[in-house]
């Protein structure tokens, strides 16, 4: 989905939302407004007095109550199944048309005493990843992810001397990682469902677990990598190339 058609449905849902939360209000629960003021005002008065015990009732029962009204609208109700339903559009998109990133350098000016590097990733809270096939300056890899697979091919990678690090966390997906033999690698992973393959070790299932994985060299090696995983539910893979 491009980013004309992108506006086009965000514009659409929030019309839509808009006239069904009018509706909502004038037909079917008018008293919805006073129901979310009154929780609000707990909430306001319960931040006020937290050091009581009085402030922290009032406060939860205030998100309490706050939660269950918007639960029970059918303009949230409207929103969730949008948001669900693009995020399943982005999603068999990103599969299809994957985002390949050509890193590149560039400065601001001859005089700064910065240099300004294009990471190889970038936050998204939909779609797919991976690095370009072609032979690319390596970049330290530190993204949040939403939905979606991230693949980081380290086989075309021109990696300096020391540690390198990748650093992915994610809601939904999984995380393929391909290293060169040469190079000793750390892992430490953490998940709440999923599975793990780090070279010969693999694991069917994992529950809320968190591991670290270190080859023997690590500590003393020239050039080594250093990656840190955590997902709520989704696969991680590390394979030698």
């Amino acid at each position: 989905m491009d980013r004309q058609k992108t506006t086009d449905y965000v514009s659409w849902v929030v019309l839509l939302a808009l006239i069904i939360l009018a509706m909502e209000i004038s037909f079917f629960h008018p008293g919805i407004i006073f129901s979310v003021l009154f929780s609000a005002g707990l909430i306001y008065i319960g931040r006020k007095k937290w050091h009581r015990t009085f402030g922290k009732l009032a406060f939860w029962l205030g998100c309490l109550g706050l939660v269950v009204h918007m639960l029970t609208m059918m303009t949230v109700r409207f929103l969730l199944v949008a948001l669900l339903f693009y995020a399943i559009i982005q999603f068999a998109q990103s599969k299809r048309h994957p985002i390949v990133i050509r890193p590149g350098m560039k400065t601001s000016g001859a005089e700064t005493e910065f240099v300004f590097r294009q990471p190889l990733f970038q936050n998204m809270l939909f779609g797919r990843q991976k690095t370009p096939g072609h032979a690319y300056e390596w970049s330290d890899v530190n993204i949040q992810i939403g939905v979606g697979d991230t693949v980081i091919d380290l086989s075309y990678a021109v990696v300096p001397k020391g540690e390198a690090v990748i650093v992915v966390r994610g809601w939904i997906g999984n995380v393929h990682i391909f290293v060169p033999y040469e190079m000793e690698v750390s892992v430490a992973h953490s998940v709440l469902f999923g599975a793990s393959s780090i070279f010969t070790m693999e694991t069917e299932r994992l529950w809320n677990q968190t591991f670290i994985y270190q080859t023997p060299a690590y500590e003393t090696a020239e050039q080594k990598i250093k990656i840190i995983t955590s997902m709520a539910i989704g696969n991680v893979e590390v394979k030698r190339i």
